[in-house]
């Protein structure tokens, strides 16, 4: 009987020991997370994948942040889209692949990805060097017309959003452009400050330590309402300049996944991410910068990456055809 009740205790323990084992390995994350930005370091996609891995890595999920820039973002993406659907390498896809997709600039097609999270809408704005002359929108406007072909407009990609905005002004204006694509936005800022383009597309959170210190100015907003940390400067619609023809574009930021991720773990993926952006400190930057936040994720975050990519596919062959240089 003795020997008995050894055994017993012996397989219980076993048991619990296995039952453990299993739990520890169906435990998400067991390991760092891989959270691809498809562009340079130092745009606003990069700080914000930056802050979601601190304001995480604080609750004990170190999230390792991989900056692969180029294409418009689709070399990164890719990356993404052929990773191990396990939940270990994530990316911070933007409106960007859209532009990207309707052109045919890439393999990549929004159905590749599991939407997860987004993580900012930004509203784009018009900003040129301190030693511009320039100052107001219709002063930009004049300078285009006054210089035919001859102003140069810089954009963190090609065929985006940026782009987009950059080519509906001179089309409301009836007048050609030069399109300056970059791999992102801080080489944007570089040249702008440097006074070695006239003018930039870009978000407030790119622009806001440049235009605090005084190396560059806003001049207008690509959107029907002002940003809330640049309450004095106007929209492009207050001007009675529709940069908007084709329909409402936004730009937007969202964490997608390979196409294979189980249900689980795009579930799992989800709900971690969305307490770090429903934190106080992410809610906070994303104020600091004018980001527009929201808790939209899965399925119906799927239905607003396919509007845009519809919209694009009207814009497209009206626009970039004609206007990229």
């Amino acid at each position: 009987m003795k020997l008995f009740r050894i055994a017993a205790t012996a397989a219980l323990a076993m048991s619990a020991l296995v039952g453990a084992s299993a739990h520890a390995a169906d435990a998400f994350p067991s390991k760092p997370i891989t959270l691809i930005v498809p562009w340079n370091a130092g745009g606003s996609v990069d700080l914000t994948a930056r802050k979601l891995a601190d304001i995480l890595g604080k609750s004990g999920v170190t999230v390792v942040v991989e900056n692969v820039p180029g294409a418009s973002s689709t070399i990164g993406l890719t990356k993404v889209a052929n990773a191990a659907p396990d939940g270990y390498t994530v990316g911070l896809a933007t409106s960007s692949l859209m532009g990207a997709v309707a052109q045919d600039m890439t393999k990549l097609r929004v159905d590749q990805f599991k939407a997860l999270n987004q993580t900012t809408i930004e509203q784009m704005i018009l900003v040129v060097s301190k030693s511009s002359p320039v100052n107001t929108i219709e002063e930009f406007v004049a300078l285009m017309k006054k210089k035919p072909g001859g102003v140069s407009i810089g954009t963190a990609g090609n065929n985006n959003v940026n782009h987009t905005f950059a080519a509906m002004l001179a089309r409301a204006n009836e007048v050609s452009y030069i399109n300056v694509p970059y791999t992102g936005g801080a080489k944007v800022l570089t040249d702008l400050a440097g006074h070695q383009i006239d003018g930039a597309v870009l978000k407030p959170s790119e622009t806001l330590s440049q235009i605090n210190g005084g190396l560059i100015r806003p001049v207008g907003v690509f959107s029907n309402e002002r940003v809330s940390i640049m309450p004095k400067v106007p929209t492009f619609a207050e001007k009675k300049i529709d940069v908007f023809p084709f329909g409402d574009l936004q730009q937007m930021s969202y964490l997608v996944g390979p196409k294979g991720l189980s249900a689980e773990r795009a579930q799992q993926l989800q709900e971690l991410f969305a307490k770090a952006i429903a934190s106080e400190g992410y809610q906070t930057f994303a104020r600091d910068y004018g980001m527009k936040v929201s808790d939209v994720r899965g399925d119906e975050l799927q239905k607003q990456v396919v509007a845009i990519q519809n919209t694009f596919n009207t814009v497209a062959p009206k626009i970039f055809t004609k206007q990229s240089q």
